[in-house]
C-alpha cells in the first residue's frame, strides 16, 4: 500500500506544552534566580530554627504540653491518649523525624491559613473575586500532588523549601472554600441589623461574620493542617526529611521496620492534629471547653450530699 495513502495516527498536530513548560521555568530562572533563592533561605531558616527549638526542649516536656493542649480542648481522655501516643513515638525511636515533621506541618500551615483565609473572606465579598478563585482553586485541587514538585525542585532546589511550597498549594484550597462558605451562610438578618445599628462593613465581619463563620472556618483550618500533613511523605522525596523521608528510605531499602514504625508515627501525629484543630472549633467559646465539659459530666455521674441524704431518708 501506498505510504501516501496511510491515515496518520495523530489526526491533532502535536502541541508542545511540555516545552512551553520548560522555558516558562528556565526564564523564571534565569531572571528571579535571587528571590527564589531568597524564598528558599528564609523558609529553610525559618523550618532549621523551629526543629532545633523542638529538639532542644526535654521530650517530657513537649509531651506534657501536647497532652495539656488535648486535655483542655478535648477532655481527660483525650489527653492520656496523646501522651501514650507521643510517647510510643519517642518508643519507636523516630522522635526527631517526628520533631522535624511537626515543624515542616506548623511553617506550611500557618502560611497556607494565612493566605487561605483572608482570600476566602475575599471571595465571600466580592463576587468577582468568587469566580476567579472557584477555578483556580479546581486546577489547585485537582492536579496531582507529584505535579507541585517538579516547578518547585527547579526553583528552590533540594530540602523543605519545595517540600512546603507544595504542601501550601496542595493544602490551599479547602481553607479557602470554607471560609468562602462559612460567611456567607451567615444569616443576612444578622448582618442587616448589624448594618441599620450603623456598623461599618469592617465592623460587621469582625464582629457579626467571623464569629458566626468560625466552625466553618476551623473546619477549613483543620483540613489545611490534615493535608499538609498528607503531604510529608511526598515531601520526603525532595529531602524534606522527617517522618516522610524515613517513609521514603524504607521503601528505596525495603525496610519494612523502618516503614511500619514512621507509618505509625504518621498516624499518630495526624490523629492529634486532627482531634485538636477540631477540638478548637468546637471549644470556640473558651479554650478550657474540654476540661469544663469533662467536670460536668463527673457532675452529673456524681450524687451529691443532699441527694444522698435524701436517698438515706426515703429508704
Amino acid at each position: 500500500m501506498p505510504t501516501e495513502l496511510l491515515v496518520p495516527l495523530n489526526a491533532v498536530p502535536r502541541i508542545r506544552f511540555g516545552d512551553w513548560a520548560e522555558h516558562v521555568v528556565n526564564w523564571m530562572l534565569a531572571h528571579w534566580a535571587g528571590f527564589f533563592d531568597a524564598i528558599a533561605s528564609g523558609i529553610n531558616a525559618v523550618v532549621s530554627w523551629l526543629q532545633d527549638g523542638l529538639m532542644s526542649l526535654p521530650i517530657f516536656l513537649v509531651v506534657a504540653v501536647l497532652a495539656v493542649i488535648a486535655l483542655l480542648l478535648r477532655g481527660w481522655v483525650a489527653g492520656i491518649v496523646a501522651a501514650v501516643g507521643i510517647l510510643l513515638i519517642d518508643a519507636f525511636d523516630q522522635w526527631a523525624n517526628a520533631m522535624d515533621t511537626l515543624a515542616l506541618v506548623v511553617v506550611a500551615s500557618v502560611i497556607a491559613i494565612v493566605l487561605a483565609v483572608p482570600l476566602g473572606i475575599l471571595a465571600a465579598r466580592t463576587r468577582t473575586v468568587s469566580l476567579l478563585t472557584k477555578p483556580v482553586m479546581d486546577f489547585m485541587q485537582t492536579l496531582p500532588s507529584f505535579v507541585y514538585l517538579i516547578p518547585a525542585l527547579f526553583l528552590l532546589g533540594l530540602g523543605a523549601a519545595p517540600g512546603i511550597l507544595a504542601t501550601i498549594v496542595f493544602a490551599m484550597p479547602p481553607g479557602v472554600r470554607l471560609t468562602e462558605l462559612g460567611i456567607r451562610q451567615v444569616d443576612k438578618e444578622m448582618v442587616e441589623a448589624g448594618q441599620a445599628f450603623g456598623a461599618t462593613p469592617r465592623a460587621v465581619l469582625r464582629g457579626i461574620q467571623i464569629p458566626l463563620a468560625l466552625p466553618t472556618i476551623m473546619a477549613g483550618v483543620n483540613q489545611v493542617i490534615m493535608l499538609a500533613l498528607s503531604m510529608t511523605v511526598i515531601a520526603g522525596l525532595v529531602g524534606a526529611g522527617g517522618l516522610g523521608g524515613a517513609v521514603v528510605q524504607s521503601l528505596q531499602t525495603l525496610d519494612i521496620p523502618l516503614g511500619a514504625e514512621s507509618g505509625v508515627s504518621v498516624v499518630i501525629l495526624a490523629i492529634y492534629l486532627d482531634r485538636v484543630t477540631a477540638g478548637v472549633g468546637e471549644a470556640r467559646q473558651s479554650p478550657f471547653a474540654g476540661l469544663r465539659a469533662t467536670l460536668r459530666r463527673r457532675r452529673r455521674t456524681t450524687p451529691t450530699t443532699e441527694a444522698v441524704e435524701t436517698e438515706q431518708l426515703a429508704a
